[in-house]
């Protein structure tokens, strides 16, 4: 562009008395500055659209998002699969408690559950024997648990069993003369056993009106209560430990009335703050050292943040360029999809992942100094960040030849792909139907599934 510039005589105009200020040269000034516009124009799009590599040997321009995306990969994935080791712990404790609670409160039960409860009873006697059993299990749990256990408080505030039966209205049945008479409505009648009950002479709460069931019309009997525990076992991995609620369940179901009632055993664990914590040792210094990596992480995804963000506006604003340009020139619009080239799904890709790395980890750090419990939340966030870190591999694996050819077939396939799983998902669905319906209800696990409809 200097040399187009240099080539005009622009001395023998300024020569040339009232030429110079004509509309000749005023002209030739506009074409000569529309040139430069141009032609900067085409420089920029032309360095927008390189690789870092590419950028650094044009300008010698540092890549430091390239390094920077490296960086953040490795801590990352370091802090997923630390978080996913104590995760796992916790995990675990609440399996094993779960499986431990079935052997204290259910009797007979093998360690196997039946498809999808825990175990069954065909008898009148071994039901009353099953619900006496849990009862008094409850009532002894300091004396045989080897868990950190201990009784907690239910939804009344108060400790110790509640124990509720539904039933049909009273009616009559006589099988055998096909005669039945009962009112379908649902009556529910419920009681509640504290430990000062529990205390007394057993036989004065066994023999109460309430156990005196009447099968014929019974539905399901459920027994609620409350423990509290405290999970010692991330002491190992030298982290503060938890303290737990669970929330258990026995729910005996006779709602088919076939003979057979089928018991269910539900825990649901909630991890709550512990009160007082104190523990010496090593463990607060390898906590804040935690704390510390998690605060690092949390920088070095800011400024991923930042730059991206950056770079998208600097794109927008090259567009905007753009667009005036071919608007001014060829009196044209420019089409959606060349619109679009401007804008790079590999940086939204990269803030999306780094706003959900930034709020896991902040999760994360409140989790380590157990001011809040939402594993499953944090779980969530920095996986599906951390997918998405590896997701942008690609972007960069597309700068080598031989990968960039794989990348572009993907791109290209992808559509086709998606118009096949949708021919395929339909087929799919006529055949999921159609099994249900013809071969469902001879095989066991479809009946167990659709005898609650």
């Amino acid at each position: 562009m200097r040399r187009a510039v240099e080539a005009l005589d622009l001395p023998v105009w300024d020569c040339v008395s009232g030429l110079s200020r004509g509309p000749g040269h005023r002209n030739v000034m506009a074409h000569i500055d529309s040139e430069v516009k141009e032609e900067c124009l085409r420089e920029d799009l032309k360095f927008y659209f390189m690789n870092p590599c590419e950028k650094y040997r044009a300008r010698h321009q540092i890549p430091w998002k390239l390094g920077l995306q490296i960086l953040k990969i490795l801590m990352v994935t370091t802090q997923l699969v630390r978080f996913g080791l104590s995760n796992q712990l916790v995990v675990a404790f609440k399996e094993d408690s779960t499986v431990a609670f079935k052997h204290l409160f259910l009797k007979g039960y093998s360690g196997i559950d039946e498809d999808d409860y825990s175990c069954s009873v065909y008898t009148q006697e071994d039901t009353y024997e099953s619900i006496f059993f849990a009862i008094n299990q409850y009532h002894h749990l300091k004396n045989i648990t080897l868990g950190t256990v201990a009784y907690g408080e239910n939804e009344d505030n108060r400790n110790g069993l509640k124990v509720c039966k539904q039933h049909y209205k009273k009616g009559t049945m006589l099988p055998s003369n096909e005669t039945l008479n009962i009112d379908s409505d649902v009556e529910t009648e419920c009681i509640h056993l504290s430990l000062q009950v529990l205390s007394k002479n057993p036989q004065d709460w066994k023999n109460s009106s309430f156990f005196c069931l009447e099968f014929y019309r019974l539905l399901q009997i459920e027994i609620s209560f409350q423990l509290k525990g405290i999970d010692l076992q991330t002491i190992r991995s030298r982290e503060l430990p938890d303290c737990y609620v669970f929330q258990n369940r026995i729910t005996y179901d006779n709602r088919a009335h076939s003979g057979k009632i089928k018991i269910y055993f539900d825990s649901d664990a909630n991890i709550e703050e512990c009160k007082v914590l104190n523990i010496s040792g090593s463990i607060q210094k390898n906590t804040q050292y935690v704390l510390v990596f998690d605060a690092f992480v949390i920088v070095i995804c800011l400024a991923s943040l930042i730059l991206c963000t950056r770079s998208i506006i600097l794109a927008l604003r090259l567009r905007k360029r753009f667009l005036n340009f071919f608007l001014e020139k060829y009196k044209r619009h420019v089409c959606d999809a060349d619109q679009w080239e401007f804008i790079n799904g590999w940086y939204v890709l990269v803030i999306i992942s780094d706003l959900m790395t930034i709020i896991g980890s902040i999760l994360k750090m409140e989790i380590k100094a157990k001011n809040l419990t939402n594993y499953d939340l944090c779980s969530i966030l920095l996986g599906t960040s951390t997918l998405f870190v590896w997701v942008g591999v690609i972007r960069y694996l597309g700068y080598f030849q031989t990968y960039n050819v794989l990348i572009l077939t993907m791109q290209a396939s992808l559509p086709k792909v998606l118009r096949f799983c949708a021919c395929a998902g339909m087929i799919y669905l006529g055949y999921t139907f159609c099994g249900w319906i013809v071969l469902g209800p001879y095989h066991d696990k479809d009946i167990e599934r659709t005898s609650g409809y």
